[in-house]
């Protein structure tokens, strides 16, 4: 028997935490920054700097580049992507 696999949800937990965006006076920890994803309805995430390296969290910094400029109206670093894709990516990120 070998060890069992945790949930995706508990994969996504660990590797960010998600705050509404009336939550959005809370502070951002020590070595995190705060992302926007959505399309409809947007969410606001914290995620570690560390990710800044990895070649899809660059890419999508490129898209959203594309997509926004450096000029968004949110006023913070947003993502054009859904929210369930983010998470994957992220997800994917975490276990590499």
């Amino acid at each position: 028997m070998g060890i069992p696999k945790f949930p995706k949800i508990l994969y996504t937990k660990m590797a960010i935490r998600r705050y509404q965006l009336s939550s959005a006076n809370i502070d951002i920890p020590k070595g995190h920054f705060s992302v926007y994803v959505g399309e409809n309805s947007i969410k606001r995430f914290i995620v570690p700097l560390e990710y800044l390296k990895h070649p899809s969290f660059q890419t999508l910094l490129k898209l959203s580049e594309e997509e926004f400029g450096y000029a968004h109206p949110m006023g913070g670093l947003t993502f054009p992507c859904t929210e369930e894709t983010f998470i994957e990516l992220v997800k994917r990120i975490h276990l590499t």
